[in-house]
Parts: C-alpha cells; structure tokens; sequence
C-alpha cells in the first residue's frame, strides 16, 4: 500500500473528495472547502479523530448561489416569460425534491461523510440531505472559483428537466391566468365543478369543468382535484388565446356532462 493510500485509508474526508473530484472532473483548489461541503452534523458529533466543520454554513451560502444562478439563468432563456412563469419555475428547479435529483444524478450520496446512526437509517437517500450536501457543495465551488464555475456545475444538470418543468410551470399558473382574464373581461370568478370521477381509491380520476357567467369554457382530467381544475383552466386558454388573443371570446360550445354537486369545489 502506497503513502497516499494509507492517508487515505486514514482519512475518509480526504478520500470523498478525492472520489468526487475524479467522478466529476471539478478539481479544488482549497480541499478543505469540498471536504466541509461533504461533512454532515452527524459526522462530526461522532467523530473523534477528525475535527471539522460541518456543512451547514455552505448549504446556507449554497442556497443563495443556486437562487440567484437559476433565476438568472431563467431570466435569459425565457426572454417572453412573464414573471409568475419565471417563479413557479424557479421555485420548481430549487425546491428540496428537484435538488436531491441532482444530487443523485451525480452520486453525491456516495461521497457524503454521515454518522453511522444517519448511514444506517438511509441518510444518504433522504431528500433533505441529498438537497443540502448539494448546495453546500455549490457554496464551496463558489467559494473556490467563482459563480462561473458553480453555473458549469449547476447547468448541465438542469437543462434535461426544463422542458417537462417549464409545462408544469405554465399548468400551475393556468388557474390564475384564467382568473384575471375573467375578471377582466367580465368581472366574473371562474368555479370549478367535478363532473366525473371513476376508479380504485388509491389511483382516481376526476374530471372537472370551470364555468364563467352560466357557460363551461374547459374541462379537465387529473388524479386530484386540483390537478382536474388547473387542466380545465388550461383548456380554456387554448381556446381564448385562439378565439380573443385580446378581447373578449364567444362562450365555447362544449358538450359537457352536469356536475356532480350543484355547488362549486374548492378546487
């Protein structure tokens, strides 16, 4: 066994990071920023040999760095987004689950120093630490070489989802466009009825309708209620962005079965 072998036999911390910087190819120029990035709490209260910052002040700077990276990164891709898009996209990208993807997509999990007690119970497959140890690591590259670095670690990673994102940021504002155009054109609040609802408990269907004044302009499906009714408003875009793209439409002519219950869901 060679010196650097016996080091990092001796020294775990050292070993991660040598892992992460040849699985990656990002090589550090201070290891002790990447080392700290991949010590949980949980290491350093059980460890009695190796005394080091845990990760948690990364995380912290992390977190900001991605925010700002993405929302900038957003801005500039998207140039006619209008600005509740460009949040609940953001919000999409940054939020713990999208993170933790990442992070498994990358196998930070294989370099992260945990306590046995939070090895052993599947900390290295829990979304809260997968997110964190990847903003913490994005706080060190920061640190280390700049924000043009922690872009060229962050993009890579979050163009392949933008597509299918980008849809469910347009379908969750659909709810609210429909909103404001109805108020606009006729000071009415649009109401969501459930039509239809079918299947197992564990996995229904329901079909809702979104009604303006007395007529139904959309109707939808989901596995939820919420999911149906941002369906149905989004339907009913299609049709006034093809029939008014400013200005009031004619009621559609849809042939749509009555609701369920005569009053509108909370959907």
């Amino acid at each position: 066994m060679t010196n650097d072998s016996y080091a990092l036999a001796a020294n775990p911390l050292l070993d991660a990071s040598r892992r992460f910087e040849q699985s990656t190819g990002i090589a550090f120029r201070d290891k002790t920023l990447l080392q700290r990035a991949l010590t949980h709490r949980s290491y350093v209260n059980e460890s009695r040999v190796f005394l080091q910052a845990d990760n948690e002040r990364l995380e912290f700077l992390g977190d900001a760095v991605i925010d700002f990276v993405i929302g900038e990164h957003l801005y500039h891709r998207f140039p006619e987004m209008r600005e509740g898009n460009l949040t609940n996209l953001r919000a999409a990208l940054v939020r713990e689950e999208t993170l933790a993807d990442f992070a498994r997509e990358i196998h930070l999990g294989d370099f992260l120093q945990l306590g046995r007690g939070e090895s052993d119970s599947g900390g290295r497959e829990r979304p809260a630490i997968l997110c964190a140890v990847f903003e913490a690591v994005v706080g060190a590259l920061f640190l280390d070489q700049g924000v043009q670095a922690a872009k060229e670690f962050i993009f890579p990673l979050v163009e392949p989802v933008l597509p299918d994102l980008v849809e469910a940021a347009a379908a969750k504002d659909a709810k609210s466009r429909l909103q404001e155009w109805s108020q606009s054109e006729f000071r009415e609040t649009p109401r969501y009825y459930t039509v239809d609802e079918f299947g197992p408990d564990h996995d229904k269907t329901f079909v809702v309708k979104v009604c303006i004044g007395e007529s139904a302009w959309g109707i939808g499906d989901g596995h939820s209620k919420q999911q149906a009714s941002q369906a149905a408003a989004a339907q009913a875009l299609e049709y006034i962005d093809l029939h008014a793209p400013s200005g009031t439409a004619p009621a559609p002519q849809l042939d749509i079965p009555a609701s369920v219950g005569h009053e509108p869901d909370l959907a």
